[in-house]
């Protein structure tokens, strides 16, 4: 198993998103190899052409708003590279990775995480060690 790191989300890595505010049971949707889930109160996130649902009180506490309808990422995350293929719970559903993707948690005890391909997340977060 590859060592937690720290990071945050680059300066420029801005997203689209709108505030899911509809009487609604909620919406399904086909992503990361499995079934995802958006609630009402949810947000609708456009990251540079990935489209995808976070959860209402998460958006809240890691994401500020820079610009009507731009938001971003403000709070660190922890990261790993996984080593070998695996399905990892989030809180919308379920994500697929293959060896070489990154972990990303929201909380350093590895809690409220997602997944995304190596190159992707070097794109989006630098190291925070210099902090």
């Amino acid at each position: 198993m590859t060592t937690l790191r720290r990071y945050r989300k680059r300066p420029d890595q801005a997203v689209t998103a709108i505030r899911l505010e509809l009487d609604t049971e909620g919406l399904r949707y086909r992503k990361w190899g499995a079934e995802q889930w958006g609630r009402g109160g949810d947000w609708l996130v456009d990251n540079r052409g990935d489209v995808y649902t976070v959860a209402a009180d998460v958006f809240a506490r890691t994401y500020r708003e820079i610009a009507p309808g731009r938001y971003i990422k403000t709070t660190p995350v922890w990261a790993r590279r996984a080593q070998s293929a695996g399905t990892l719970p989030t809180r919308e559903g379920e994500s697929h990775y293959a060896a070489g993707d990154y972990l990303v948690f929201n909380q350093a005890d590895e809690t409220d995480g997602y997944c995304m391909a190596a190159e992707r997340f070097h794109a989006m977060y630098a190291p925070a060690d210099a902090e």
